[in-house]
């Protein structure tokens, strides 16, 4: 995938938008330090690169629902695209399951999944098994408490060296 330049301008952007949301174009104007007029030409060159996926607000659900959090990773019998692709198309349509990324190493898919409790966990990892969508075997770890969740440094992850 060609990656696209950035200068300092476009990370601060890129960085106020990732830490406060969307905002007005004064008001992102200030947080970057420039006038408004190019701060929104900046914006719309950003958004139409599609670098900026959306805009979206953090909820402490805990303050407001009981709920279980369970890290799950899955490993698949088979490994051909087809397995893949009938698993992934699977988990899109389980609103429990909240992130899915496929790894590499000891197994296929780490998830993270929110459920009221762990009796509606257990439910739906049975509805996994019986959707036969692959899956050879799992493990749960169960979420005591968040020790850290906090977005990326873009300044460091763009200029390392820096």
């Amino acid at each position: 995938m060609k990656k696209i330049a950035l200068d300092a301008i476009d990370i601060r952007i890129l960085a106020a938008l990732q830490q406060h949301g969307k905002m007005s174009k004064s008001k992102l104007a200030e947080w970057v330090n420039l006038s408004p007029t190019p701060c929104w030409v900046r914006l719309d060159k950003l958004k139409k690169s599609r670098l900026i996926t959306g805009y979206r607000t953090d909820i402490d659900l805990e303050r407001i629902v009981d709920l279980t959090k369970v890290l799950v990773t899955i490993s698949l019998k088979h490994h051909s695209k087809a397995d893949f692709d009938r698993f992934e198309a699977y988990i899109h349509k389980v609103d429990a399951i909240i992130e899915c990324d496929a790894t590499g190493g000891g197994s296929d898919y780490v998830m993270k999944v929110i459920t009221n409790n762990l009796t509606d966990f257990q439910c739906l990892i049975e509805q996994l098994l019986k959707a036969e969508i692959g899956v050879d075997r799992y493990f749960i770890y169960i979420v005591t408490r968040k020790v850290k969740s906090v977005l990326p440094n873009l300044a460091i992850l763009i200029n390392p060296s820096a």
